[in-house]
């Protein structure tokens, strides 16, 4: 009797232990299916995969087969809905999920209204967010877009609304939203513009050629003449003490000049 039950044990050890796989992804619904590359178990007996879920319901899809799909839209998940699959496989052998990013979010927007007042207080709504993405707010200036802050998107699929307080230059100022996707695919908003009052500074060398003086508070790049940058930063006072002999272009304000570091 003692061995009957120690065989069944045994058998039941074995059985459980089988089917201790589960391969979890996670994201939102972004219209697309997941694929996954089966196999054999690793007895060679049957597939690899035994069962899937997704949020916590068991699926349809047909499983023993070499490679199988995970077919979404089959039970009516909408996109930018939360999705937990469990890929649940037997212990000798593992699937290979072969698109996991299609769960990752992608730069799907679409701006309902973007505005700047006169104050370049940046405002603007969008709906169809499947994920949450950081929007970078971008303002041109130096004849190139350039990034000037960032605002951690909502990721609902209506009413999200967002403000950014931005640093204006002087004259007409040009912003704009980015996102960019877990593929690295970009989006971006119609631009929006403002006239400043802000007076345009000036600048001028210091004495000792250590430091170039702004007339008034500025965003500011240095490149060397291989188009490097070598100095960023916000101020009225720039040092330029550890730049090499040479010639540099400076950007600063809306303007573009040159100087030479002798």
């Amino acid at each position: 009797m003692k061995t009957l039950l120690t065989s069944l044990t045994l058998i039941t050890a074995a059985i459980s232990s089988s089917f201790a796989g589960v391969i979890v992804v996670e994201g939102k619904y972004q219209d697309k299916n997941l694929y996954i590359q089966n196999g054999y178990a690793g007895n060679g007996v049957g597939f690899c995969t035994y069962e899937v879920t997704i949020n916590g319901k068991t699926t349809t899809d047909e499983v023993n087969s070499s490679a199988f799909e995970i077919d979404f839209s089959a039970y009516q998940i909408l996109p930018g809905t939360p999705v937990i699959v469990e890929i649940k496989h037997k212990d000798d052998c593992s699937p290979k999920v072969l698109n996991p990013e299609a769960l990752k979010p992608r730069a799907t927007f679409e701006v309902v209204n973007i505005n700047i007042d006169k104050n370049g207080l940046l405002n603007w709504s969008t709906k169809n967010e499947m994920g949450s993405l950081p929007y970078v707010v971008e303002q041109f200036r130096w004849n190139k877009w350039i990034p000037v802050g960032e605002v951690q998107g909502g990721g609902k699929m209506d009413n999200n609304s967002y403000t950014f307080q931005t640093t204006a230059h002087s004259g007409e100022n040009k912003f704009r939203v980015k996102q960019v996707g877990f593929s690295g695919a970009a989006k971006t908003s119609d631009n929006v513009t403002f006239v400043s009052t802000v007076p345009q500074p000036t600048y001028a060398m210091s004495k000792d050629k250590a430091d170039i003086k702004f007339s008034g508070e500025t965003l500011y790049e240095v490149y060397d003449s291989y188009g490097n940058v070598v100095k960023r930063g916000y101020g009225d006072d720039l040092s330029i003490q550890t730049l090499g002999k040479g010639s540099y272009y400076l950007c600063y304000d809306n303007i573009m000049a040159d100087f030479a570091k002798k």
